[in-house]
């Protein structure tokens, strides 16, 4: 599938009287990486999750390559979205090859445990060696990389990831980085990444968004952001990260 644009315009939501997004409107061009930065409650997660309809917003719409996503049911849409959720969210009583294979077989795809195997070999896991394993005997290193091969089976063009990464050590997460710069350089696909790491952000995704109490405060490429955060709340907050310009 080719990567595609995404268009989020207007969007936002209200859990009682907290406004977890106000107005939101950013676009992603295709085969393009960005990045969702923020403390926490800014609406990083909200944004992600509405993308793929796991969240319901008040209003708002988002687009993908121009069409309204609400044109597919629910679970339609999310067959042609990877999706990397904070802990991995594999099945446990599942093997690591049922569980990649997972969507091809709801597509129908008649090579759905081929297409599992493969994904577990560009993920670094042989096929031999992990595919009836079970989730719980593998690190947690491998069990994201089982995530991963699990958004991938199904060669998407778009994936989210919601802190994919946050949960590893240090020396788990540099690899699982390093293997998602190779993922998107041998397979371009649009990607929404939300991650608390600015260091993280600046490293794999090629745009930041910078939200705050819902909002978006700065937007632009990584490059483009950091060396002007035009926003005396980006400043502090790059300040405090420790990537300051």
């Amino acid at each position: 599938m080719s990567a595609p644009s995404i268009s989020i315009e207007a969007m936002s939501k209200r859990y009682g009287t907290i406004a977890a997004l106000d107005g939101v409107e950013v676009h992603i061009d295709s085969g393009r990486c960005l990045a969702l930065v923020g403390e926490s409650g800014s609406g990083k997660t909200t944004l992600l999750h509405s993308v793929n309809r796991l969240v319901s917003p008040d209003r708002g719409t988002v687009r993908i390559d121009g069409r309204p996503v609400d044109d597919w049911s629910p679970e339609a849409l999310r067959r042609t979205i990877g999706y990397v959720p904070q802990h991995g969210g594999l099945l446990p009583h599942w093997t690591v090859e049922r569980n990649v294979a997972l969507v091809p077989r709801l597509l129908g795809y008649s090579d759905a445990t081929r297409r599992a195997r493969a994904a577990l070999g560009a993920v670094g896991l042989d096929p031999g060696e992990f595919s009836q394993r079970w989730p719980r005997s593998m690190s947690g290193g491998q069990r994201q990389r089982v995530a991963l091969a699990r958004a991938l089976a199904a060669d998407p063009g778009l994936v989210l990831l919601d802190e994919p990464f946050g949960a590893l050590d240090a020396l788990s997460r540099a690899d699982i980085q390093r293997l998602f710069l190779d993922l998107r350089e041998a397979r371009p696909f649009t990607a929404v990444l939300v991650t608390h790491d600015l260091r993280e952000a600046f490293h794999l995704a090629d745009d930041i968004a910078v939200m705050r109490d819902g909002r978006i405060e700065r937007h632009g490429s990584v490059a483009d952001v950091r060396a002007r955060p035009d926003s005396p709340y980006v400043e502090a907050l790059f300040e405090r990260a420790g990537v300051a310009p």
